[in-house]
């Protein structure tokens, strides 16, 4: 069974930096896709960000787009996500999640099959 451990959360005040980690063990997918969610107390589970193990174009939210970029590192199956110009909405659990794909990602919590605990992220003004 596929699992996640995420880490690099903290707290960090608005305009600032940080980046997350993502380490997966036993993905054997052969074909998979690695994405972000984050989740703020009271609201729904959203999609950050998602990259095919393959390549391609990264899905973005609309919100974080040209401020937070995801990478992956296929040799030892780890995702990042890099957030610059933090903001206080930005506040949030965020969660590391795989799904199988034959090459679409996608933002919607309903394809990712796998998640990790998640790691809090607080920016403050």
């Amino acid at each position: 069974q596929v699992q996640l451990v995420e880490s690099g959360g903290g707290s960090v005040q608005t305009g600032g930096s940080l980046r997350l980690s993502c380490a997966a063990t036993e993905l054997t997918y052969a074909s998979y896709c690695m994405a972000w969610f984050r989740q703020a107390p009271g609201k729904e589970r959203e999609g950050v960000a998602a990259i095919y193990r393959f390549g391609g174009s990264p899905d973005y939210a609309d919100s974080v787009k040209g401020r937070f970029t995801i990478s992956q590192v296929n040799v030892d199956n780890t995702a990042y996500l890099q957030m610059n110009g933090l903001k206080v909405e930005d506040s949030a659990m965020y969660y590391c999640a795989t799904r199988r794909t034959g090459g679409h990602c996608g933002l919607s919590v309903y394809g990712y099959a796998d998640w990790g605990q998640g790691t809090q992220v607080t920016v403050s003004s």
